[in-house]
């Protein structure tokens, strides 16, 4: 294990290959026999069951329902909505045909030419159109809305340039899909989860966001608005991190969803949809880990506490498995989650190297001194301080310590993504400060020519429309003309 933590890429060094490193050694994902598509470990895989399982609550809180809908999508219901067919048309993957054959040579199988489908059908990049033409048999009227839905999944995005978590052709997901007789619900409705998100993003993530609309430029392909939570991670890069949109009528209009209205006419329904993904999984790790690995808020880690035993000989083990028993029950009663690692076949050190790559965020050391003198050693993962502690209250101490550790890297990371934002009055000193990394808070004309300027010279696109901060009118730093308020640029991912 202490190669392993030697081979593991320095930040400094190079932060790509760092986070490559650090998702194959702590166990959470590895490439598989599929271009573009990954193996996720149980490892990694608990993590994002605590993500989803938190999420789910907060969605059945705000009233949601889950749901399960097609993954293969009719080719032609992809074409019924003009900009969403345009957003997505380069990143379908296609079905043709339904049957194999054995080769005549005996080679191998063949596709049957003879299976050939009479329309085609789309693995779904997302679920919006097969969502709405089934939503036209559930609504008649009024009575019938609003419908709040959601659904975990999985979906593809032919992605050419992939890295694991962050970008994948095939990725997990949770996509809302919510129907409203008015305007004013469907708005409410997009914000409200944009809000949930942020609440998870920073009471559970660690992770602090800042709350926006996308540009016309970079909006959800269908949408009339895009709200986003932005995040900045430790190499001077945003992360969308997760997208809430207004649909507006326009999936409604193209799949004829109509309803009967409190005046006993027809009108189309309203719409939102709101998603995250494993890409939370790329956040979680770039914001918080260290050269020494994965640093994971508490809230979210599949083991908070780690107890390794100390011991020479089987006596030895004996007494301190008889020392653990009522301190593992009495974690549990608190509601944490907590392993014992007495396995024989690795040694102490080898342990230890192995729980600080994994980010458990406390580990709890005990061998026979410790017993003859009624104490513990712990090591908090956040600073990897180690402190000596009495086993009476040990309990308490580390239940409270988890919250101390979760507010802590919450912090670290406000400060950081604090001292990464600037703000910027000329497009000379913009350029200047992009090459630095960070949020850049800038004045712009309003105008996709002017976005689209500033991508190619500089590879920064706005990230969004901030919606809270400053409102102060100025003049756009590349055109001079008038701009209502400051929006953020950033490199991303």
């Amino acid at each position: 294990m202490a190669k392993e933590l030697k081979d593991l890429t320095k930040r400094a060094d190079n932060y790509s290959q760092w986070y490559n490193d650090l998702v194959i050694k702590a166990d959470l994902a590895e490439q598989s026999a599929v271009r573009g598509c990954m193996v996720i470990k149980p490892y990694g895989y608990a993590i994002w069951e605590k993500m989803q399982q938190q999420l789910d609550r907060m969605f059945k809180e705000t009233g949601h329902q889950n749901a399960y809908f097609p993954l293969l999508i009719p080719k032609s219901f992809l074409s019924r909505e003009a900009e969403h067919v345009e957003g997505f048309a380069k990143e379908c993957a296609v079905v043709t045909h339904h049957r194999l054959k054995n080769a005549p040579d005996g080679s191998g199988v063949v596709v049957d030419p003879d299976a050939r489908l009479e329309e085609e059908l789309i693995i779904r990049p997302t679920s919006e159109t097969i969502i709405w033409n089934t939503y036209r048999n559930w609504i008649n009227s009024y009575r019938d809305l609003p419908i709040l839905v959601n659904q975990w999944a999985n979906v593809m995005r032919w992605e050419m340039r992939t890295r694991m978590f962050l970008r994948t052709a095939e990725f997990l997901w949770q996509e809302g899909h919510t129907a409203h007789a008015t305007r004013e619900e469907a708005e409410e409705e997009t914000v409200r989860m944009l809000n949930v998100y942020t609440e998870f993003a920073e009471k559970y993530m660690a992770v602090p966001v800042i709350k926006g609309v996308k540009t016309a430029n970079e909006r959800f392909a269908g949408a009339l608005d895009t709200y986003t939570i932005e995040a900045m991670m430790q190499d001077g890069k945003a992360l969308q991190s997760g997208t809430s949109h207004f649909l507006g009528q326009n999936f409604a209009k193209a799949f004829d969803v109509t309803f009967i209205n409190k005046e006993n006419k027809p009108e189309y329904v309203w719409a939102s949809s709101w998603g995250v993904s494993t890409r939370l999984m790329g956040a979680l790790i770039m914001t918080h880990s260290d050269d020494n690995g994965l640093v994971l808020p508490p809230h979210l880690a599949p083991i908070q506490v780690v107890i390794v035993p100390i011991y020479k000989n089987a006596e030895q083990l004996a007494a301190i498995n008889d020392a653990v028993a009522p301190i593992m029950n009495k974690l549990k009663q608190l509601g944490i989650s907590v392993k014992y690692d007495n396995a024989e076949n690795r040694r102490p050190g080898f342990k230890f190297a192995d729980y600080e790559l994994k980010g458990i965020p406390v580990r709890l050391a005990l061998g026979a001194r410790d017993l003859e003198n009624g104490t513990v050693e712990l090591m908090r993962r956040d600073t990897l301080e180690k402190t000596t502690h009495s086993l009476e209250g040990i309990e308490e101490y580390v239940r409270d310590l988890l919250e101390e550790i979760q507010d802590n890297i919450y912090q670290k990371a406000l400060r950081h993504r604090e001292s990464m934002t600037r703000t910027v009055e000329t497009y000379e000193e913009f350029k200047i400060e992009i090459e630095k990394g960070g949020f850049i808070l800038a004045h712009w004309d309003g105008t996709t020519e002017t976005e689209e300027l500033v991508k190619a010279e500089t590879k920064a696109t706005i990230r969004c429309i901030p919606l809270d901060g400053d409102k102060t009118e100025g003049v756009c730093m590349v055109t001079g003309r008038p701009s209502k308020q400051r929006v953020i640029f950033a490199r991303s991912y």
